[in-house]
């Protein structure tokens, strides 16, 4: 198995102007606790995570809402360097695809600062996408979307298609395949995004 899930650390950048991530013990046993107990705080959206409907539509479906058996199964990864927006006949030329498919756009595996350029996602891809039968869409930049889009286009056309959006993978030791992909979110109610724990297989 695989980890390419992002390590988390208490400098790990997060999206300009989004809740910096902290842990900190608050409890110590080297003061004289019992145990040691952290307490960590953090966007929701934190390194790799799974973007729910409703981070991007108000009428979107939470986190629970989305299921488990889209997130666990045959996947592909795609080596999408050099490509600046992800187009859809980049996604044309790949022929048949599996429900899960992720592309390595060239972002290292550890940021040092928030990375102010990086691959997006045109609609007419999303659509080529949706097209070809997938369901989850991965990527190793930290949004489909611009840094600067306010109306995100790409999200929108990904909520229209029915596909759910995995961002911020660790993808740079990857080797283009197909691969058994295992996405697990923290069950938390009501959220708009959960970091996750991702494996290949």
């Amino acid at each position: 198995m695989t980890d390419i899930t992002r390590r988390i650390r208490n400098d790990h950048p997060v999206w300009p102007g989004d809740t910096p991530y902290s842990f900190e013990l608050v409890s110590r046993i080297t003061q004289g606790d019992s145990v040691n107990i952290g307490k960590i705080t953090t966007t929701t959206h934190l390194g790799t995570h799974l973007d729910a409907p409703y981070h991007y539509q108000e009428s979107g479906g939470k986190l629970e809402s989305v299921p488990l058996s889209t997130l666990i199964g045959p996947c592909r990864m795609v080596d999408a360097r050099g490509q600046s927006v992800l187009d859809a006949s980049f996604i044309k030329s790949l022929g048949d695809l599996p429900e899960r498919v992720l592309f390595y756009s060239g972002q290292p595996n550890n940021w040092d600062t928030f990375p102010k350029e990086f691959m997006s996602v045109s609609p007419a891809a999303v659509e080529a996408l949706a097209a070809a039968g997938v369901k989850l869409f991965g990527t190793d930049a930290p949004s489909v979307d611009t840094l600067n889009s306010k109306d995100l286009p790409g999200h929108k056309a990904f909520a229209k298609a029915g596909i759910y959006i995995v961002e911020g993978l660790a993808l740079a030791q990857i080797k283009p395949g197909d691969y058994g992909l295992i996405v697990l979110p923290l069950r938390l109610e009501g959220a708009d995004a959960s970091p996750v724990r991702a494996i290949l297989r």
